[in-house]
């Protein structure tokens, strides 16, 4: 169960207006009454991802074309590209008067959780048939593709539930995580990735120079690492060890165990090989999209040493519309990261947020080949810093060989400064026992404490580590909170 004082909405208005201190979007100012969400029943195209696939599946058993078992695959690479470049992009926002009205229009939740029994069902079904259907190797392959491309994209659905507050909604992101086996992104992603988000201290976010496949193994094993070290601290301020099923990480790798043995009882060893190659493809296909979102950017460090908080120009995004629909707007990055728990529904564009040449799935064939990629968004990256690359997320092996090639001299380069000075000093007073995180407005109440965080009821704001996050965002420490009344 989540901790949080009463008396707050879930939605955080105020703040999430201006959520930068930037000005806002131009709109046309629409009542919420009056507004109308034009893609409302386009967003069914993400849950349709598992639908695809059985429709794909009815045309193989009744055609036996061959090809139909590729169909995941022809979709991210081919079918989504093509029609981003039809169809375009669309920057539009929903005014800030409708967000309440979308957040709270139940509609767009259940269109999430319509992907997980159809993500499950696909799964065990295309299991058992790429053992008992005596396929030709190449449409084995394409099926195992085509099951890691299903649930690849079913971590998004995770992802979007793995950002809300409800105990259903998270509990279903870690389960929709099991086919996969990925089930530790639940906890790095929430309380890792915002939190340390184009740094180098992150291992989601590429830097300038490293390609995919350096990447791969570097976030794929460091991002395990680091969701053990989130709950290993967590868990220790509740005085127990990481071997324990509060563990969060273990309730998620169990979920993987359960549905994993189930298959394999049924359908043998076999089924294990299966389900391990087109979990390894899924993974690769998250991997590959966080490469893309981060690359090469960084938050400069303040006066203090503290690194800037997280703004428009620290991810890359995209307004194409195929995409978008596809992947629940995840490609309206920064407003993403601003703030976590705004639903998909009413992401924003930001106007001074980096923009890439296309949307995530066109940029996923030049991410796989290094020197196409490097072309493409090294210079992008360059433009991005005006030429300063000592503000660059640059690869520490590759730094001497990019500075030489864009001819940069660090020497002549203005020392890096965050915008809007050093963090203030945490409220400490006695004067105040209710603390308020700005940026998702979650409430830290010392009467209550905070079981899940570890902090047990008359826990002081004073006895809180300096390095504690808001546990609902990730987005804002212990020393951006400020005290209410």
């Amino acid at each position: 169960m989540r901790c949080a004082a009463p008396g707050f909405a879930v939605l955080w208005v105020a703040d999430n207006n201006n959520p930068y201190g930037i000005p806002a979007m131009t709109t046309r100012t629409v009542s919420p009454q009056a507004w109308h969400d034009s893609k409302r029943y386009l967003w069914l195209l993400s849950p349709m991802v598992p639908g695809i696939a059985v429709i794909a599946f009815a045309l193989y058993l009744a055609f036996g074309w061959g090809i139909l078992l590729w169909t995941g695959p022809l979709l991210v690479y081919v079918i989504i590209p093509t029609l981003d470049w039809l169809i375009g992009e669309d920057s539009s926002n929903p005014p800030e008067s409708a967000v309440a009205q979308l957040e709270n229009d139940s509609y767009y939740r259940y269109i999430v959780y319509s992907y997980i029994p159809l993500q499950f069902a696909v799964t065990a079904v295309g299991t058992w048939f790429a053992i008992t259907g005596n396929l030709q190797t190449w449409e084995l392959v394409g099926l195992i593709f085509s099951l890691g491309t299903i649930n690849g994209i079913a971590i998004n659905t995770s992802h979007e539930l793995g950002h809300k507050r409800e105990g259903l909604d998270r509990f279903l992101a870690k389960l929709t995580l099991a086919p996969v086996a990925y089930g530790h992104f639940f906890v790095e992603h929430n309380r890792g990735h915002h939190k340390n988000v184009a740094t180098p201290d992150d291992p989601a976010s590429s830097k300038m120079g490293e390609s995919f496949w350096r990447f791969l193994p570097r976030t794929v094993f460091g991002s395990a690492k680091s969701a053990w070290h989130i709950e290993a601290e967590r868990l220790q301020r509740q005085g127990k060890g990481v071997w324990t099923f509060d563990n969060e990480n273990l309730q998620a790798w169990a979920m993987t165990v359960v549905f994993y043995g189930a298959l394999t009882a049924w359908l043998g060893w076999p089924a294990l090989a299966i389900l391990a190659a087109q979990a390894a493809y899924g993974i690769s296909l998250l991997e590959v999209i966080n490469y893309i979102e981060h690359y090469g950017l960084l938050r400069q460090k303040d006066a203090s040493g503290r690194y800037e908080r997280c703004q428009p120009h620290h991810s890359w995004n995209s307004n194409h519309v195929v995409t978008n629909l596809f992947l629940y707007q995840l490609q309206r990055h920064s407003d993403h990261h601003a703030n976590p728990v705004r639903a998909f529904q009413a992401l924003r564009h930001f106007e001074n947020s980096p923009q890439l040449p296309s949307g995530y799935a066109s940029m996923l064939l030049p991410a796989y080949i290094p020197f196409l990629w490097y072309r493409l968004m090294d210079k992008r990256v360059v433009a991005h810093f005006n030429g300063d690359l000592s503000k660059a997320n640059i690869l520490p092996q590759a730094r001497e060989r990019i500075y030489r090639e864009w001819n940069f001299k660090p020497a002549t380069a203005a020392t890096a400064q965050a915008a809007g000075g050093s963090a203030a000093a945490p409220v400490t007073t006695g004067k105040y026992t209710r603390y308020q995180c700005p940026g998702c407005g979650f409430v830290y109440d010392e009467r209550q404490g905070c079981a899940q965080e570890g902090f047990v009821p008359g826990t002081r704001w004073e006895q809180i580590p300096d390095t504690w996050s808001c546990p609902d965002c990730a987005v804002r420490d212990k020393v951006d909170f400020k005290p209410v009344a």
